[in-house]
C-alpha cells in the first residue's frame, strides 16, 4: 500500500541503520506488519482471521517436522509409530493433538475468511489478484490436509485414500492408469504411503511460499474494509502496529484459549474412532467418511445418483471439483459496482438465507450416511450453491439498487462531519 502519508522508517540505532543498510530486514518488517503500512480504521474482527490462518500454518508446520522425525512412513510400522509418538516420545501426544486439531481449527480459520470475502466482495478489483492466490491457497490446503489424513494408517485413513483416489478412475480411458500411477500399485500400500508422507512434508512450505504472494498482492492495493470505499485521506487510515497488532494480539488469545481446550480436553472429538484401528484391507467400515472440512465437497460428490450422458460417478467428481474452481471466476461473474454486502439489500439476503444454509446442509449432509433424506438434501443444497454463484450473483448484480454508500471511510466511522471526514483540525481556535 504506496500512501504518501506512509511514515518512513528511520532506524535510531547504530546496529539497525547498518542492518537497514545492508540488509534491510527491518525495514521490510516495518513496512508489512509495522507503522509503516496503514490500513483502514474501519476494520473489524473478521479481519482477524488472516493472521490468524498464517499462525496456524506455522503452527502446523512446526508440529508436523516434530512428528516427522518420529514417525515411519512404511505400511508395516506405520500406525505403531504413531502410537509411539503418543506413549514414548517426551510430549509426542501434545504435538501429535496440537497437529490433528490445528488442521481442524486451520480449516475453520480458513472457511471464516473465505465467506468474508464473499460477503464483503473481497474478490473485486483491483484485488483479484489476491483472491486469486487465496483459491490457490485453499487447493493446496485440501491436498496436504487429505495426504496428512492418510499418514496414521487408520481404518479411515486407509479407506480414504482408497475411494479418494478411486475418484480418478472414473475419468474416461486414463482414469484407472492415473489412479494406479498416483498409488504406485493398485491399493494404498507403501508407495502410496511414502509419496503421501513426502508430499504432505513438501506442500507446507509451497503452501508458505504461496502466502507470502498472497501478502505481497495484498500490500499492492491495501486492505480491503466493510464499507467497500477506497482509501481517500491520511484520516482514513491508522498505522497497522500497535492498533492491528493489539486487535490481532486478542483474537490469538481467544483462538489459543478454544484450541487449547480441545487439545487437553476434547483431543478426539473432531476426528473418527476407527482411525484408532490399524488399516485392514479385508474389512471395511460401514461408512467411510472424510474429515469434516471435507463434508460439503463430499456431498457435492454423492448428490449425483444416477447417470446422464456421463455416469453418475463422473458427474459427482467434475462438480466436486467445479464448486472451488467457480471461484476463480468471482470477480468476472459479480458485476456489481459496490462492494460491501452491508449496502447491497438484495445480495444480503440470498446471502444470508441461501447461500449459508446450502453450506450448512451440505455440511451436514456430508458427514452424514448415503441415505435418504441426506442425498435429496444434498443434491437441493448443490443445485442451490452452483445457481447461487453462476446466475443469482450476475443476475443480482444486474437489477439490484445498492443502498447509498458513505463519502470515504471516516464518514462511516464519525458520520457526516465535514472537518472530520477531511481530516481538518476540529479544535477551537485560540
Amino acid at each position: 500500500m504506496s500512501f504518501p502519508w506512509a511514515r518512513a522508517y528511520q532506524p535510531k540505532a547504530p546496529l539497525m541503520r547498518y542492518l537497514d543498510e545492508k540488509l534491510p530486514l527491518p525495514r521490510f518488517v516495518y513496512n508489512a506488519v509495522g507503522a509503516g503500512y496503514p490500513v483502514p480504521r474501519n476494520l473489524n474482527y473478521m479481519w482477524n482471521f488472516g493472521v490468524l490462518a498464517g499462525f496456524c500454518l506455522m503452527l502446523q508446520i512446526v508440529t508436523g517436522v516434530v512428528l516427522a522425525m518420529h514417525y515411519a512412513p512404511n505400511a508395516l510400522v506405520a500406525f505403531d509409530s504413531v502410537e509411539h509418538i503418543m506413549r514414548d516420545v517426551n510430549w509426542g501426544w501434545m504435538m501429535r493433538y496440537v497437529h490433528a486439531n490445528g488442521a481442524s481449527f486451520f480449516f475453520l480459520v480458513i472457511y471464516i475468511h473465505i465467506f468474508r470475502g464473499l460477503f464483503y466482495s473481497s474478490y473485486k478489483a483491483p484485488r483479484e489478484m489476491i483472491w486469486l492466490i487465496g483459491v490457490v491457497i485453499f487447493l493446496l490446503l485440501m491436498a496436504t490436509a487429505f495426504m496428512g489424513y492418510v499418514l496414521p494408517w487408520g481404518q479411515m485413513s486407509y479407506w480414504g485414500a482408497q475411494v479418494i483416489t478411486g475418484l480418478f478412475s472414473a475419468i474416461p480411458m486414463v482414469g484407472e492408469p492415473l489412479q494406479i500411477w498416483i498409488l504406485g500399485g493398485f491399493a494404498p500400500d507403501n508407495a502410496a504411503l511414502n509419496r503421501f508422507f513426502s508430499l504432505h512434508f513438501l506442500l507446507p512450505f509451497v503452501i508458505a511460499g504461496a502466502v507470502i504472494l498472497h501478502i505481497w498482492a495484498l500490500h499492492i492495493p491495501g486492505s480491503s474494509n466493510p464499507t467497500g470505499v477506497e482509501v481517500k485521506a491520511e484520516s482514513d487510515t491508522v498505522p497497522f502496529h500497535p492498533y492491528y497488532t493489539a486487535k490481532d494480539g486478542f483474537g490469538l488469545g481467544i483462538f489459543l484459549l478454544l484450541l487449547m481446550t480441545f487439545v487437553f480436553f476434547l483431543p478426539n472429538a473432531l476426528g473418527h474412532p476407527d482411525n484408532y484401528i490399524e488399516a485392514n484391507r479385508l474389512a471395511t467400515p460401514a461408512e467411510i467418511v472424510p474429515e469434516w472440512y471435507f463434508w460439503p465437497f463430499y456431498a457435492i460428490l454423492r448428490a449425483f445418483t444416477f447417470d446422464f450422458i456421463l455416469p453418475a460417478k463422473l458427474w459427482g467428481v467434475l462438480a466436486m471439483f467445479a464448486s472451488i474452481l467457480l471461484w476463480f471466476f468471482l470477480p468476472w461473474l459479480d458485476r456489481s459496482p459496490v462492494r460491501s454486502g452491508h449496502y447491497r439489500p438484495l445480495f444480503r439476503k440470498f446471502f444470508w438465507f441461501g447461500l449459508i444454509p446450502a453450506m450448512a446442509i451440505l455440511f451436514w449432509a456430508g458427514g452424514a450416511p448415503a441415505e435418504e433424506p441426506y442425498v435429496m438434501l444434498s443434491q437441493i443444497a448443490t443445485a442451490y450453491y452452483f445457481l447461487h454463484f453462476l446466475v443469482f450473483l450476475p443476475l443480482i448484480s444486474w437489477i439490484e439498487q445498492p443502498e447509498p454508500l458513505p463519502y470515504s471511510i471516516t464518514e462511516a466511522v464519525l458520520g457526516e462531519d465535514k472537518k472530520a471526514v477531511l481530516g481538518e483540525n476540529t479544535a477551537p481556535a485560540t
